[in-house]
């Protein structure tokens, strides 16, 4: 498969870890969304894919927490250190 940005065909799989924050001040009061994907990385350019679970992309839809998602939630984090 060629990258979609260069179209070379040196391209690798790795495993990531990605936290999604989400933008602008207000983002810091939302939840972390982490999502462990694969990512496929172009060796020549640098251009990276990978599919966000649904799980994960129903936290980023909706900004909320649901079950089995892996988030870090502030709110709750704030309240668990008072």
């Amino acid at each position: 498969m060629a990258c979609k940005r260069c179209t070379s065909d040196s391209q690798r799989a790795f495993n990531g870890e990605v936290a999604i924050h989400f933008p602008g001040l207000k983002g810091l009061d939302e939840p972390i969304v982490w999502s462990f994907p694969k990512l496929l990385v172009c060796l020549e350019c640098g251009f990276t894919e990978f599919t966000v679970p649904e799980r994960e992309l129903s936290v980023l839809a909706s900004g909320k927490a649901v079950v089995g998602a892996v988030v870090l939630d502030k709110k709750v984090a704030r309240s668990l250190a008072a």
